[in-house]
């Protein structure tokens, strides 16, 4: 409808306009950014929950690159349940599309099983 085109031209003009001046973060790029941030040695509990919380804030579910990352630095923290909210948040954003969730899960599974960190399914705290 013209409605509905019109406000994408718009909404489009308006961010073309705030972040002109910006260079543009390809996919890649973002993901290197989040793989880096989680994979620094020295990073603490507090950063750990504020990039997550920031991740998650994203309009996206997470690249299962960026998970291992996240959960590798749980691991080092030993916060196993930070790693489990991890996972939680994940099939929270997966939302009605079922199949991303299980396609996370498979591509973690060598990471999960390497780390020793189960699902919230095979926890038994899946159930609402």
């Amino acid at each position: 409808s013209l409605k509905s085109s019109y406000s994408v031209s718009l909404s489009a003009s308006v961010a073309s306009r705030c972040y002109s001046h910006a260079k543009a973060e390809t996919d890649e790029e973002f993901d290197a950014r989040w793989v880096t941030y989680f994979s620094k040695p020295d990073l603490d509990a507090w950063e750990l929950r504020k990039g997550m919380n920031t991740l998650i804030g994203y309009d996206l579910v997470p690249e299962p690159k960026i998970l291992d990352s996240a959960l590798r630095a749980c691991r080092r923290l030993n916060d196993l349940a930070s790693a489990i909210r991890i996972l939680e948040a994940v099939k929270d954003k997966s939302g009605p599309h079922k199949d991303i969730y299980p396609f996370v899960i498979q591509e973690l599974r060598p990471t999960l099983t390497e780390l020793g960190i189960s699902t919230p399914e095979e926890l038994g705290i899946d159930k609402a």
